[in-house]
């Protein structure tokens, strides 16, 4: 099963960032997401059922939020739903993972500040110019709001 979704949660474990032998960025935690309603009669809010999801972002996406995301902090992620049944012999079970096409601080519960990524990019190189080692990178995306 495969679904795009929205979900708002706390940041439950510590992100954990690697890279693949084949040079893949990948950052992954778990997100704790519970629904609150107000309940008139007791006149106080009640928390609901909170549903677990393992997110994972890859590429630019996991050295970003590598850098930015801690436990504790909440979170608006936007990505892939994949519902995973398992077992490994001695126990079964289903896993819920977002794969994250983007994801953010939630700004109801607080103020972000956020910095632009400047990627640089190789130049391209003229095997017959003598002074090719002399090129600076190019730095994309500098300057532009």
């Amino acid at each position: 099963m495969s679904e795009i979704l929205s979900v708002t949660g706390l940041v439950a474990t510590t992100p954990r960032h690697l890279v693949t032998q084949d040079g893949l960025p990948i950052t992954s935690f778990r997100l704790a997401s519970s629904q609150r309603r107000f309940d008139r009669n007791q006149n106080k809010w009640i928390d609901g059922e909170t549903n677990w999801f393992t997110v994972t972002a890859f590429r630019q996406l996991a050295i970003n939020s590598a850098g930015s995301i801690n436990k504790g902090d909440r979170l608006v992620v936007a990505g892939k739903l994949r519902v995973r049944d398992w077992d490994n012999g001695e126990r079964a079970g289903t896993s819920v993972e977002v794969e994250a096409d983007s994801l953010g601080h939630d700004l109801s519960w607080g103020s972000a500040v956020f910095t632009r990524t400047v990627l640089v990019r190789e130049p391209q190189t003229d095997e017959e110019d003598p002074n090719q080692d002399e090129i600076e990178p190019e730095k994309v995306g500098a300057n532009k709001k």
